[in-house]
């Protein structure tokens, strides 16, 4: 079959780029360019780029409902945690106060030094939660 001849202009860096395209597959630059052109008019190529959008789309859902049930996860966990200090914490004789306050210093130091190691590991609540089976036992 006889092809029709186009002349096109352009930009030199494009045109490098085709060359070099050619060169590395060994095949002639109408060759690439054809195959661009057909690629581009081709009815499909609307549907492949929608496909290709709605996957990403899906991921970035799946990926915001797993940041959902995680910070679902870590406020049910704060609010036990305020609850049962509340409950269970009595409150301090004046003389034992000052005591008590560089206690909790000194553990609120220690927390936020285990804090930023389990974070600089990587180790989180909710891995360890996802990897642990449900204990039927305790209860709120």
């Amino acid at each position: 079959m006889k092809k029709a001849k186009i002349t096109a202009y352009v930009d030199p860096a494009l045109f490098d780029e085709i060359d070099a395209l050619a060169a590395r597959r060994r095949v002639p630059k109408t060759q690439i360019i054809e195959a661009a052109l057909a690629s581009l008019l081709s009815p499909d190529s609307a549907e492949q780029s929608e496909a290709a959008i709605v996957r990403r789309l899906d991921r970035l859902t799946r990926s915001l409902e797993r940041l959902e049930r995680d910070q679902e996860i870590t406020t049910e966990a704060l609010a036990l945690f305020v609850r049962f200090w509340l409950t269970t914490t009595p409150p301090l004789p004046d003389d034992t106060y000052l005591a008590a306050k560089a206690k909790g210093k000194e553990r609120y130091g220690g927390f936020v030094e285990t804090l930023a190691r389990r974070l600089g590991k990587g180790t989180t609540l909710t891995r360890e939660l996802s990897r642990e089976e449900p204990n039927p036992k305790v209860q709120d």
